[in-house]
C-alpha cells in the first residue's frame, strides 16, 4: 500500500533553487533513509512531506486516513506536565473507551437490566464490542508500552513524576521522541533522531525501528544506524534525488559501481563521437566519400550526447600533523574523582595512556564523559587524586558545543587571529580545504550552521599541530561524508588520540582501545567498538549464567529446607505417635501384669488346684497372658531404644 508519493517537488529560498523535481514514494513498512550533504535539502524535504513547508511546484500526495508524525532536529518537548502526565495524554481515547467500559459494566449490575432481557442483551452487545476495540487498540498494555519505552530512553519510575519544563534540553528531545513513537503514526519521520542518545539508547532504538509496525522516512548521520535500520536509501545532491535499495553500506557500493559505468559509457561515446568525427574531417571534402560522410555528421548531430559523469561533490580535505613527538607515556590517572563542589560524579579513575593510542571513551549520558574530558583539560578542577601528563604533550582539544568561537568574527579572522603568523593566502587555503570558499569566508560566525562551525573548529585544531587530540563528539554537525573524512585524517594521525563518541563506526575505525566509564571508574577493553561488543555480550552472558546457578541454588536451598521442614514435621509426629504407644503400652502391660496376678491368686485357691478342668483352664490363661506380657514388653523396649 502507498502511504505517501511526493512527485516533481521544487523548492527555491528567494532566488536559491534547494530542490528541483524531486520523486519519493513511501509504501507501508518502508525503512528509507534520506542522505546527502548538510545543505542539500534534506531537512526541508521532511518538513514539505509532513506539511510543515510549502513548496513552489509539484505534488504531495497521501491517502486520508494516513496519519504522519513529524520529529525534527532537536525539536524538545515543551509542558507544563510531569513525564508520566504528558505520555498518558497519548492515549486519551483509550482512557476514555475504559471509562464506557467500566460504565457498562456497572449498568449490568443494575437491577433495571437485569430484570430486562431485551435491555440486559443490547447493553452486553455493546460491551462485547467496546472491549474488543479496546483490545485490538491495545487497552490491555498501553500503560506498559509508556514504561518500556520511557525505559529505553533511560526514564525510570523515579523519574515519572518529575516536570518536563526542569529536564535538561537533551533529556526534552528524547522525550518528543519517546512521545511520537508511542503515538505510532502510519509513516514516521524523523530528522536525526540519533542526536543526544548514548549506544546503549541507539541499539534499543535500532531494535524497535526494526519491529516498527508502520514507515520509516528518516535522515541520520550516523552509518551504523542507518545499516541496521535502513533498506532503501534516496539521496539528495545538486537538488535532486536518486533511489538505492539496500542499507547505507549497499548505497555507498552501488553509487561507486554506477560512477564506474557511467564513466566507462561516458568514455565509450566519447570514443564514438571522436572517431565520427575524424572521419568526417578526412572524408567531406572527397567526392566519392562526401555523401558517407554527411551520413556520420548527421548520426553526430542526432546523437544525444552524455554529460561527463560526476564524481560527486567536493570534499573537505585536511590531516592532523604534529611538530614533535611525545614520550612513551602520554597521561597518567590514578585515583582520580571526577564532579563538582557538591557532588562526585566517578572516583577511583586511572587510566595510563600511552603514545599512538587511540581511545573511545563511553558510557551512558550523564555519567561523566565530558566532566573527566574538561577535568583532564583543567587539572585544578578534579576533587581527588593524581593527574600527569608525559613529556613534550602539546593537546588539542575539541569542544563538542564549539564554545569557543567567537560568533562576533567572520570566519577569515576568526582563524586568522588565533594564527596571526600565517600569510591570508594560507588561512585560505585552508578554509578551502574545509569547503569555505570565495565569500563564505567573509560570513559572521554567528552565521553558520552546526556543521560549517564542527568544520571551522578542525580547521583551528589543525592548524595547532599538536599531538595529543582529546576530542568531545567530534562528529557532531558533520553530515556523513565529512566524518569519513575526518576518520581517514584521524586514522593517519601519528599522536595520541582521546575521544568521546556516539558514532559507534566511528568508534570501530578509530579506536585501538575502548574505556568503559561507570559509577564505578573505569573498565578496559583493548579493542575496537565490536570488540567491545563481543566482551559485554560475554560478561551479560557469564552474569546471566551466574544469575542462574544462584537461582537455582536458591531454589534448592528452599527446597532443601522444604524437605527438612517436611522431614522435622513428620519426625516430630512419628515422635508423639512414639510416645503415645509406649503409653498405651505401659497402661497394657499394667493390666497383663494384674490378669497373670489375678490368674496365679486363682490357683493358689485349694478348691481350684483340686478341680483338675478349672486348673488346666487357668493355666492355659496363664500361659496366653504371659505370652501376651512379653510381647508387650517386646515392643514397649525397642520403643525406648529409638
Amino acid at each position: 500500500m502507498i502511504v505517501m508519493q511526493a512527485q516533481d517537488i521544487t523548492k527555491y529560498y528567494g532566488a536559491d533553487l534547494i530542490l528541483s523535481n524531486i520523486k519519493l514514494e513511501v509504501q507501508s513498512r518502508d525503512r528509507i533513509a534520506l542522505v546527502g550533504r548538510n545543505g542539500a535539502g534534506k531537512s526541508t524535504l521532511l518538513k514539505i512531506i509532513s506539511g510543515h513547508l510549502s513548496y513552489d511546484s509539484g505534488a504531495i500526495m497521501k491517502p486520508n486516513e494516513i496519519e504522519v508524525g513529524y520529529l525534527a532536529q532537536d525539536a524538545g518537548l515543551e509542558s507544563e506536565n510531569t513525564i508520566w502526565d504528558e505520555m498518558i495524554e497519548v492515549f486519551h481515547d483509550l482512557q476514555l473507551m475504559e471509562e464506557q467500559i467500566r460504565a457498562l459494566e456497572s449498568k449490568m449490575g443494575q437491577e433495571k437490566v437485569l430484570s430486562d432481557e431485551n435491555l440486559y442483551t443490547k447493553v452486553l452487545s455493546e460491551y462485547d464490542s467496546l472491549q474488543q476495540s479496546f483490545q485490538l487498540k491495545g487497552g490491555y498494555q498501553y500503560e506498559n508500552d509508556i514504561r518500556s519505552t520511557l525505559h529505553g530512553f533511560r526514564f525510570y519510575e523515579e523519574d515519572y513524576n518529575k516536570p518536563i519544563a526542569s529536564l535538561s534540553g537533551g533529556q526534552k528531545t528524547r522525550l518528543a521522541l519517546v512521545k511520537l513513537l508511542l503515538t505510532r503514526p502510519d509513516l514516521l519521520i524523523l530528522d536525526e533522531p540519533t542526536n543526544h542518545l548514548d549506544i546503549q539508547t541507539l541499539n534499543w532504538l535500532e531494535t524497535y525501528l526494526q519491529s516498527y509496525p508502520g514507515a520509516l522516512l528518516i535522515v541520520s548521520h550516523d552509518r551504523y544506524f542507518l545499516d541496521k535500520v535502513a533498506t532503501q536509501v534516496y539521496e539528495i545532491s545538486r537538488t535532486r534525488s536518486k533511489k538505492f535499495f539496500g542499507n547505507y553500506s549497499k548505497y555507498l557500493e552501488q553509487k561507486a559501481d554506477q560512477y564506474e559505468q557511467d564513466v566507462r559509457e561516458y568514455e565509450k561515446q566519447q570514443s564514438e563521437i571522436a572517431k565520427l568525427q575524424d572521419f568526417v574531417q578526412r572524408n567531406i571534402a572527397r567526392a566519392s566519400t562526401t555523401k558517407r560522410a554527411q551520413s556520420k555528421r548527421k548520426q553526430l548531430e542526432k546523437m544525444e550526447v552524455m554529460d561527463r559523469p560526476d564524481g560527486g561533490e567536493k570534499s573537505a580535505q585536511f590531516g592532523f600533523r604534529i611538530e614533535r613527538k611525545t614520550g612513551n607515556d602520554v597521561l597518567k590517572l590514578n585515583k582520580l574523582a571526577i564532579g563538582y563542589e557538591d557532588s562526585i560524579l566517578v572516583d577511583d579513575i586511572d587510566l595510563h595512556v600511552q603514545r599512538e593510542e587511540s581511545i573511545a571513551l563511553v558510557g551512558p549520558n550523564g555519567i561523566g564523559k565530558s566532566t573527566l574530558i574538561k577535568t583532564i583539560m583543567h587539572p585544578d578542577r578534579k576533587i581527588a587524586g593524581s593527574l600527569q601528563f608525559g613529556s613534550n604533550v602539546k593537546i588539542g582539544y575539541y569542544d563538542q558545543e564549539q564554545a569557543d568561537l567567537n560568533s562576533n568574527k567572520t570566519v577569515l579572522h576568526e582563524l586568522w587571529d588565533e594564527f596571526p603568523t600565517h600569510p591570508e593566502k594560507d588561512i585560505r587555503t585552508v578554509l578551502g580545504n574545509f569547503l569555505f570558499s570565495g565569500d563564505d569566508v567573509l560570513k559572521g560566525v554567528n552565521e553558520l550552521s552546526g556543521g560549517q562551525k564542527a568544520r571551522l573548529a578542525l580547521a583551528k585544531l589543525m592548524l595547532q599541530k599538536a599531538n595529543v587530540l582529546i576530542l568531545d563528539e567530534p562528529t557532531n554537525h558533520l553530515d556523513l561524508d565529512s566524518k569519513e573524512v575526518l576518520e581517514n585524517a584521524l586514522v593517519d594521525f601519528p599522536g595520541t588520540i582521546l575521544f568521546i563518541s556516539h558514532d559507534r563506526y566511528f568508534i570501530n575505525r578509530i579506536a585501538t582501545r575502548v574505556v568503559e566509564l561507570s559509577t564505578t571508574g573505569l573498565e578496559n577493553f583493548l579493542g575496537d567498538y565490536d570488540y567491545y561488543l563481543e566482551k559485554k555480550a560475554e560478561q551479560a552472558e557469564f552474569e546471566r549464567l551466574e544469575r542462574e546457578e544462584l537461582n537455582e541454588k536458591e531454589e534448592n536451598t528452599v527446597s532443601d529446607q522444604k524437605e527438612q521442614f517436611h522431614n522435622d514435621k513428620q519426625a516430630k509426629k512419628e515422635e508423639r505417635k512414639r510416645l503415645r504407644r509406649i503409653e498405651e503400652l505401659e497402661a497394657q502391660i499394667e493390666e497383663s501384669e494384674q490378669k497373670i496376678e489375678a490368674i496365679e491368686h486363682q490357683l493358689s485357691q485349694p478348691d481350684i488346684f483340686q478341680d483338675f478342668e478349672k486348673s488346666q483352664e487357668l493355666n492355659e490363661q496363664l500361659e496366653k497372658a504371659n505370652h501376651d506380657l512379653e510381647t508387650l514388653l517386646e515392643e514397649w523396649e525397642g520403643l525406648q531404644t529409638v
